[in-house]
């Protein structure tokens, strides 16, 4: 590569450059400047985060009007690692002009469309630390007297050529999480998955009304999925698909919601493989694969009400799976089969939408040079410490953590909001330790999770 192709910003050295800027490092950055405010000086962190996106954005597909969030909103980007925070739900809400219309409404759950709103307005306080239209392609270790200090982040925005280098003590990847599609299905104009439900909906010409949608799924976007289509289009059929008998509600109880607790890490993290795998398999059922009741109760009145009228839209296609879809000249082509019976039968739909869920990001490609530094277990995972450092080689000196991608580690929070506070406060902390340790670092005081004032 020639010297214009590559631009490096050789000074500064950041303490901190994140991969992505989502909930997770937003809530981090926050975390930092926050430090920063209180401590200024030669004590402050320096970062910078580098997000492919042109914007903040947050599952934008998904912002169904009406849909509500499925953590209080006291589990947000600050509170439960530092509550007066200025970066709080609760001042987003006064700033807004709106904290008495809530507090009105008597609940913990915002709609999802407000959380939003309120990310973008947290994402703004520490733009400064953002470079958006940024996509990294690799993260190389810098070996110096045969030790890694150091790793140049490479980014490049879209269209161009030109690369730009950042060059970090530590490294913090926080790339969220993937849509997935099942085994032989392929995105297209009417196959496509949840999470550009909306953006793919604005597609749909005036003029051609859609008469049936088919959705694949048993969790709550597939819910939200028929509930949002079946209301916005009166003529439609909606059919809903999936192997279970029926949609099976989240256990949001109080002694379940435990173990999204910051003690639950803990627990989790110490436990032997068995016990996770056990710990895992009780409490799938507060995350995965469900749905809220209430709107299971909603969507089971609304067939029923069809059912009195002898008007059927809502179609239930239980014990059933898609064994075939594709994109025909007119619709696509859905083949389901019914599991109970191994008939099928073949539906012609505007479109399929598939809310078969996520999967973590891989960090593998990304990281390059820099992964085969990184230790991995028998099972081919990254070995990551309480702290959500990767296990290195003893040779690494700089810093790789993980937001994200440590489900396998530190339990069903790795992905979620509910975490996203404490995590990025805990990751601050060790970010802050290992500076201070290393040889000529201006002294740092430590500081604990929750106290960064």
């Amino acid at each position: 590569m020639s010297e214009s192709q590559l631009r490096a910003e050789i000074d500064p050295v950041y303490d901190v450059v994140g991969v992505g800027f989502g909930p997770s490092n937003l809530a981090l950055a926050i975390a930092m400047e926050e430090h920063n405010e209180a401590v200024r000086g030669e004590r402050t962190i320096t970062g910078v985060f580098l997000e492919r996106k042109q914007s903040f954005g947050w599952h934008r597909g998904m912002l169904i009007e009406g849909a509500t969030m499925q953590v209080s909103f006291l589990k947000d980007l600050v509170t439960l690692r530092r509550p007066v925070s200025r970066f709080g739900f609760v001042p987003y809400l006064h700033e807004r002009g709106r904290l008495v219309d809530f507090i009105n409404q008597k609940t913990f759950f915002p709609t999802r469309e407000e959380f939003h709103d309120y990310l973008e307005w947290a994402a703004g306080g520490v733009s400064h630390m953002v470079r958006y239209d940024s996509e990294v392609t690799a993260v190389r270790p810098v070996v110096t007297d045969g030790e890694v200090r150091l790793f140049e982040v490479v980014s490049r925005r879209p269209g161009e050529r030109e690369e730009t280098v950042h060059r970090a003590r530590n490294v913090v990847v926080a790339c969220g999480l993937r849509p997935f599609l099942p085994e032989g299905v392929t995105a297209s104009g009417r196959v496509w998955h949840s999470s550009d439900l909306l953006p793919n909906l604005k597609e749909i010409k005036e003029d051609a009304a859609p008469t049936r949608f088919v959705v694949v799924g048993a969790g709550q976007s597939a819910a939200e999925a028929v509930w949002h289509l079946h209301r916005t289009y009166p003529s439609a059929e909606v059919c809903a698909v999936f192997s279970r008998y029926g949609y099976g509600p989240a256990d949001d109880s109080p002694y379940a919601n435990r173990v999204f607790d910051p003690e639950a890490v803990d627990v989790y993290f110490h436990a032997d493989g068995q016990v996770k795998a056990q710990l895992m398999g009780y409490h799938r059922n507060t995350n995965y694969s469900v749905v809220d009741m209430d709107l299971i109760e909603e969507l089971y009145r609304t067939e029923y009400q069809e059912k009195v009228r002898g008007q059927r839209r809502l179609r239930i296609l239980r014990t059933s799976r898609v064994t075939d879809v594709h994109d025909g000249p007119d619709r696509a082509v859905v083949r389901v089969q019914d599991l109970t019976t191994a008939t099928a039968k073949e539906l012609h739909a505007d479109a399929v939408v598939f809310a078969t869920g996520y999967r973590p990001f891989n960090p593998a490609a990304l990281l390059g040079e820099a992964d085969r530094l990184c230790v991995r277990d028998a099972a081919g995972r990254l070995c990551v410490e309480r702290d959500y450092r990767v296990r290195t080689d003893p040779a690494v000196r700089a810093g790789v953590y993980l937001q994200g991608g440590t489900e396998h580690t530190h339990g069903i929070t790795s992905s979620l909001l509910s975490m996203v506070a404490v995590r990025a406060g805990e990751i601050l902390d060790s970010i802050l330790l290992s500076t201070r340790a290393e040889p000529g670092a201006v002294e740092r005081p430590a500081v604990l999770s929750g106290s960064h004032e």
